[in-house]
């Protein structure tokens, strides 16, 4: 094995992505109640299914600040629930914060349950959709929050802590974590096992969730379900350097690299099932097509749809901000 590992390019997480329900559902439940800024609305890139893809984060949507989701009501998709999938996100908050939240999620309606993981305080709670979401507190999160939502800042999630990746063992998945993927395993609570990448910290933590009884979930894009989590990249040359080292590994399923229109990404289903991403921003990245003041208000259509623009958004909705 060569000296320098590829792997040791992932840095922290980049964005989780999520197939949810009705798309003004989603959009109220990111906005309204996580108080998250809209950071973009475009759809989808692949396939001719017009699907909003839908971008929440801080002011400028940076790195690790992001969760975007795939409403996917209008389609009838739906995902399967199960092991070999990311099952649950959390997202960070100032530890003083942590009631604040509680208190505000059971205020619109949302059922929360106060767990412990890592010594960590956790509010576990559902989208609308039955995705699993936690708010964790943390202390010391330096990410700036988004600064003129509903939410306060200084009590204003900074962007993902942990994901929870549900396998049926770590068989080979500790391999394709240490080596492949550049992380080092940093603990144990239970039934669940935690990974680090870069620096550590919030925002580049994934814990794995080991469940050998439960069945396997879907891997298709539909509604009430994690599909992938993306991991950054600092440069170009440093993703294409992981993707042949990866399938050098034996990984041969890694895609090529796809643009995104503001991030090019690379994908690799990993041994326990769930699918990771490894993604370098562009320079501009969401001001490319759209000032700074004006993320997140229009609808930016990737290539494939522009010429039909109208009718795909009548298909489709203007969200209501």
């Amino acid at each position: 094995m060569q000296a320098h590992n590829p792997g040791s390019h992932l840095t922290r997480h980049h964005h989780v992505t999520i197939g949810t329900g009705a798309a003004q559902e989603d959009y109220d439940f990111h906005t309204r109640v996580l108080g998250m800024k809209s950071v973009k609305k475009t759809l989808f890139y692949d396939g001719a299914v017009p699907i909003y893809h839908l971008y929440y984060g801080n002011d400028r949507g940076d790195e690790s600040s992001l969760v975007t989701t795939f409403p996917m009501a209008h389609t009838g998709v739906r995902a399967t629930p199960g092991s070999g999938q990311v099952s649950y996100v959390s997202l960070s908050a100032p530890s003083a914060a942590v009631d604040y939240w509680r208190a505000r999620l059971l205020e619109h309606g949302f059922a929360v349950r106060d767990v412990e993981r890592f010594g960590e305080r956790y509010v576990d709670f559902q989208h609308p959709c039955g995705v699993n979401y936690a708010i964790v507190g943390v202390d010391g999160d330096v990410r700036p929050p988004r600064s003129a939502g509903p939410v306060p800042a200084e009590v204003m999630l900074r962007g993902t802590h942990s994901i929870g990746v549900s396998t049926r063992s770590m068989d080979f998945m500790d391999e394709f974590m240490e080596v492949a993927w550049g992380g080092r395993r940093i603990g144990e609570d239970g039934p669940l096992v935690r990974y680090a990448l870069g620096a550590g910290g919030t925002g580049a933590i994934v814990d794995f969730v080991i469940e050998p009884q439960r069945r396997p979930g879907s891997w298709t894009v539909g509604q009430g379900a994690i599909h992938h989590m993306a991991f950054q990249v600092a440069t170009h040359a440093q993703q294409a350097e992981l993707k042949f080292f990866i399938e050098g590994l034996g990984y041969t399923d890694v895609s090529d690299v796809k643009d995104r229109g503001y991030f090019d990404s690379i994908y690799v289903r990993t041994p326990s099932g769930a699918l990771f991403e490894a993604t370098v921003s562009h320079d501009p990245s969401f001001t490319c097509d759209e000032p700074a003041e004006r993320l997140g208000l229009d609808v930016m259509v990737s290539p494939q749809f522009k010429a039909n623009k109208d009718e795909l958004m009548a298909q489709i909705g203007y969200l209501r901000d």
